[in-house]
């Protein structure tokens, strides 16, 4: 079945261009767009798209942001990747508190936005390199602070390496298969991992494991 999709965004021509290049993908259908936060919410609960790509600032109606918060309460199941022209970490930060499970730029290519749609909907977090970065660069100065640092250490190895793995976007079966384990042992694993860090969500997985250097880049 196809990845159905909702895009939110003010501007009328971003969200023509939008449902055409997702439309044209094998995979995927635009079910509905929205020109601002409110409408977003209203659509998202009457349709129950699998993605909403919303734009994080929509004046003069809600924005992106607070509508990404009611959405994830109202509708937990539906997730949200932003979209957006901000590349800098307060953005990021406020996105992933929201409750959203991506992030990508609007000066991205085109590819990279149809395979942040893909990821998110398999379960995994997409967060642009950049914003990766900035998230990195953040714990960095926390360390150098001397804070974040008893958590983690409650996690044994096979942990550390697992959170690394579903932080990079591997599903379960992945990790099992890449460590030749099984798939029970894997969600187990989880489990205990979130259970330790005080984690509920996926996407607080992949922010802890940011801060913490797990994720790898080229």
């Amino acid at each position: 079945m196809s990845i159905r999709v909702l895009i939110a965004d003010d501007h009328a021509v971003v969200r023509s261009g939008l449902s055409m290049l997702i439309n044209a993908q094998p995979d995927m259908e635009v079910v509905e767009s929205a020109a601002d936060g409110r409408e977003a919410f209203d659509k998202t609960l009457a349709i129950k798209p699998d993605i909403v790509v919303m734009d994080i600032s929509m004046p003069p109606g809600e924005s992106g942001l607070s509508a990404t918060a009611r959405i994830k309460e109202a509708a937990p199941d539906v997730h949200i990747l932003i979209l957006t022209m901000h590349d800098d970490e307060e953005y990021l930060f406020r996105v992933l508190q929201a409750g959203a499970s991506g992030y990508i730029l609007k000066s991205a290519p085109d590819f990279d936005l149809i395979t942040a749609i893909r990821q998110v909907h398999s379960g995994a977090a997409y967060l642009y390199p950049s914003a990766t970065k900035s998230l990195i660069q953040e714990f960095l100065q926390r360390v150098q602070n001397g804070e974040d640092q008893g958590k983690f250490d409650v996690l044994t190895d096979r942990e550390r390496e697992i959170l690394s793995l579903i932080a990079r976007g591997y599903s379960n079966k992945e990790i099992a298969e890449q460590l030749i384990l099984s798939v029970k042992t894997i969600e187990t694993h989880k489990t205990k991992i979130m259970e330790k860090l005080h984690l509920k969500t996926r996407p607080e997985l992949v922010r802890y494991a940011a801060k913490k250097g797990l994720l790898e880049f080229e």
